[in-house]
């Protein structure tokens, strides 16, 4: 595994084939960081689906309404829920989506942000400052690119456990 620098700022995820490792960028998301730490620690994120995964494109996950797999989980409506939590303010910068970032998934609007996040799975400058960068993959992305592909896909991966590196 990686050397975590700031355990703080690391999260572990474990997926069905290995974990994936993500720093997270508090200096440049703040409000997202902390979002998604609150949300790992409560167990939030636990067994959710990645309910959007578009082949060359990005993984998506953290419906933590609808998406659990093992409370009230709704596959036609994982993807259109987040949390109990309100929403997060944009954090735009000039961070690139490069493979391997962690953006903030929302609706048209852009402070609309809650739960949901989505993986790179290559460079998708498009998104360059229109979805916040909060994070980036330092080790597992090999788990990444497994991931089971479809919108939804017919049989979702999911995250098994998610935890802050410091709790862990």
């Amino acid at each position: 595994m990686a050397e975590i620098k700031d355990p703080e700022n690391t999260i572990i995820i474990e997926l069905a084939g290995g974990k994936v490792v993500i720093e997270l960028l508090p200096d440049v998301a703040p409000q997202h960081s902390a979002r998604m730490k609150e949300l790992a620690r409560g167990g939030e994120y636990d067994n959710v689906a990645f309910h959007r995964v578009i082949d060359g494109f990005m993984a998506q996950t953290g419906d933590v309404e609808h998406g659990d797999m093992e409370d009230g989980f709704n596959l036609n409506r994982a993807g259109t829920g987040g949390s109990s939590k309100p929403d997060v303010p944009a954090e735009f910068s000039k961070l690139p989506h490069d493979r391997g970032t962690l953006g903030a998934a929302r609706s048209a609007n852009p402070d609309s942000a809650n739960s949901q996040f989505f993986i790179n799975f290559k460079d998708n400058h498009f998104l360059n400052g229109q979805y916040t960068v909060y994070g980036r993959v330092i080790d597992g992305m090999e788990h990444v690119d497994a991931i089971v592909r479809g919108e939804p896909p017919a049989s979702p991966d999911r995250m098994i456990s998610v935890k802050v590196a410091a709790d862990a």
